[in-house]
């Protein structure tokens, strides 16, 4: 490959984030709609005039609370209603607003959104709810309302696609005119995406909730907190998202419904229980703000709690090892995968590091691995880097899936890359403060797994993720999972179980329920039932077709979601893996746009037995070219040792 197309290639599967191409698509289907006559507007509006809560603060009652923050003859605005406020603000001395920021997407907050357009005024929104306002069309071209159990008040949403300019990340700060700080947490309830913006204004702690909270005691309605059919899901977020707003210690809180509170910490205190008795009253259980890690042993803490198990294994001098750091429930975890949009990724919120600190010793988080490649382990990940410094650490083989995300199709992929700082062989030993690790392979449940083996508290521990877990049925074997999208071959349980069989562990630590104890004899009985396992794949499968016929993707296209730009060059791979003891001749033609200029047209891969292969394709795209959708498919059509296959992979491809 030469080496502006490796150039290329590599930029192509590293591209962050995952959500860009999405935003260009939309900006584009914006710039068509400027053209566009716009809806017809009601010509309704709101009475009243702008109320000073401080000298450079004032609430506009609109059809949500427009609040005006002032500093000297410029503004920006948090939420917007009908637009109404533009109106209004010449006779508090303003003549340029700089920024309409949401709390959150319904239209209350932001149906005017369109005048602020108008006028060049960049708007900036949730990161996670982004789509429902530059992509609204979209969302309406496919939001279901036949066999509806997804009831979650996205309808709640713009009618017509709004630009937008800044995507506010969670945990991030956002600073206006060089001297306004506003920083963004999350805080789920109100809708899945909501965030509450805090700044310091005239000298005073100022929280900008949005809906999280109407007034002390009460929230603006409960339909927006049901997610799905007969839950309760945003009452369990809004318990804690209220309660991390109380840790900030706000001095007010200024509401998108309801009065502005002077006494924030009493508000939210009264708010917190009666939300915590109306969830254990609709659901008989606690909610996440009840979870909490336990010590295993005085070096091992465990929160079982969290939608996979998190590990903190903390050293005498207080520096932590995570293993996994995934949601902070599984209501957290179900729900935030189901509202993420098909190009981001999922939203994480912290949980459990305040805890390890008050009550376990914690002072740093040097150190996170996961114990596998999905993303319900670690997708807290990127969060522990950017916020807490800590280093990441994993086996070998998932380093490009965490750094290059875009380039694969397995199962559970977390939709942003993050820097991988160090990585380990099967087999390898390292030291970390004052404990000894050896690493091992440990495939089956995905390919992309380790094994973990530590001696902690007189206890020989293993960190095994999805790998093993104990038997409901209670046979004297330990139950393990299959997912094909995860990449199994037909011997990659035995793989897992024989090195545990070799390292003897006393203590098994999975990814998911509570650490156990384990001995010889169970890890023999399940060597057993998984070599069962291997004849079933043996018995079913053509003959000496078997790991054919249990990986889905022997044929792939690397990356799988290829961010392309008209006028440019883009490289992709064809990779193959050979499975057989006989060498393959593979031909392999792309199926892709015909004004793609394609290099070669058919690419020929040798590949060795019992091994793998890949070529790439260089693809040329015509500067004027542009696509039917932002996002469609290309195939890969295949002849293996002379026999016609047909398209039997293909890619996902985003636009730009």
């Amino acid at each position: 490959m030469c080496q502006s197309s490796r150039r290329n290639f590599i930029k192509s599967a590293a591209a962050a984030p995952a959500a860009a191409p999405l935003a260009a698509a939309a900006e584009a289907r914006n710039a068509k709609n400027g053209a566009r006559k716009p809806y017809r507007a009601s010509g309704f509006a709101p009475a009243g005039a702008p109320v000073k809560i401080s000298e450079n603060l004032f609430l506009f009652e609109d059809t949500a609370n427009v609040y005006i923050i002032r500093d000297g003859r410029r503004a920006i605005l948090i939420d917007f209603g009908s637009g109404a406020v533009l109106n209004h603000l010449s006779a508090l001395g303003i003549s340029q607003v700089d920024w309409v920021i949401h709390t959150h997407h319904h239209r209350d907050q932001c149906q005017g959104d369109a005048k602020a357009a108008a006028r060049g005024i960049p708007i900036a929104v949730p990161a996670h709810e982004h789509h429902l306002f530059d992509d609204a069309e979209n969302f309406w071209r496919n939001r279901r309302v036949y066999h509806l159990y997804y009831v979650r008040n996205d309808f709640n949403t713009i009618t017509e696609n709004i630009p937008v300019a800044r995507r506010l990340a969670d945990y991030s700060t956002f600073r206006w005119n060089d001297k306004l700080d506003i920083f963004v947490l999350p805080t789920p309830g109100h809708t899945v995406g909501s965030i509450t913006l805090i700044a310091t204004i005239d000298g005073r702690k100022t929280a900008f909730t949005g809906d999280l909270i109407h007034s002390p005691g009460k929230i603006q309605n409960l339909y927006d907190t049901q997610i799905n059919y007969g839950g309760a899901e945003g009452i369990d977020f809004g318990i804690y998202s209220l309660a991390r707003l109380r840790e900030q210690k706000p001095a007010l809180l200024c509401p998108s419904h309801g009065g502005p509170m002077q006494d924030p910490d009493s508000a939210m205190a009264t708010t917190i229980q009666r939300l915590i008795d109306y969830y254990r009253f609709q659901t008989g259980a606690a909610p996440t703000e009840a979870n909490r890690p336990f010590a295993v042993s005085p070096h091992l803490v465990c929160n079982d709690q969290t939608t996979s198990t998190s590990y903190a294994i903390i050293s005498n001098s207080g520096k932590a090892m995570f293993i996994d750091y995934g949601s902070a429930s599984s209501s957290y975890f179900v729900n935030f995968e189901r509202a993420t949009p098909a190009t981001d990724r999922m939203r994480f919120v912290e949980h459990s590091i305040d805890e390890l600190k008050r009550s376990y010793s914690l002072k740093s988080i040097d150190v996170a691995m996961p114990s596998h490649m999905h993303d319900d382990h670690m997708n807290g990940f990127p969060h522990l880097a950017r916020h807490h410094g800590t280093k990441i650490w994993c086996y070998e083989n998932m380093v490009d899936i965490f750094q290059n995300p875009r380039g694969h199709n397995l199962g559970c992929i977390l939709g942003e890359p993050f820097q991988v700082n160090r990585s380990f062989k099967h087999g390898e030993r390292f030291r970390w403060e004052e404990f000894e690790f050896e690493v091992a392979h440990s495939p089956g449940h995905t390919e992309y797994q380790m094994a973990l083996f530590v001696n902690i508290d007189g206890n020989r521990v293993a960190f095994t993720g999805d790998a093993l877990f104990p038997n409901p049925r209670n046979d004297g074997s330990l139950r393990h999972n299959l997912v094909f999208r995860n990449h199994v071959e037909n011997d990659s349980h035995l793989k897992s179980i024989r090195n545990l069989i070799a390292r003897e562990p006393t203590m098994l630590a999975p990814g998911h329920g509570k650490p156990y104890p384990v001995d010889n004899a169970i890890l023999t009985a399940t060597e057993h039932k998984l070599r069962r396992q291997q004849q079933f794949f043996f018995d079913l499968l053509p003959e000496g077709q078997t790991d054919f016929g249990l990986d889905p993707s022997w044929v792939k296209l690397y990356p799988y979601q290829m961010l392309v730009k008209a006028g440019a060059e883009q490289t992709c791979e064809a990779r193959v893996a050979n499975y057989k003891s006989t060498p393959m001749k593979v031909e392999v033609a792309l199926v892709a746009p015909a004004e793609w200029k394609v290099e070669p047209a058919v690419l020929k891969v040798d590949v060795p037995a019992k091994g793998h292969a890949h070529a790439p394709f260089t693809l040329r795209i015509p500067k004027d070219w542009a696509g039917a959708s932002p996002r469609f498919a290309i195939a890969a059509d295949v002849v293996c040792d002379g026999k016609y296959l047909g398209q039997i992979t293909e890619a996902v491809v985003d636009v730009a």
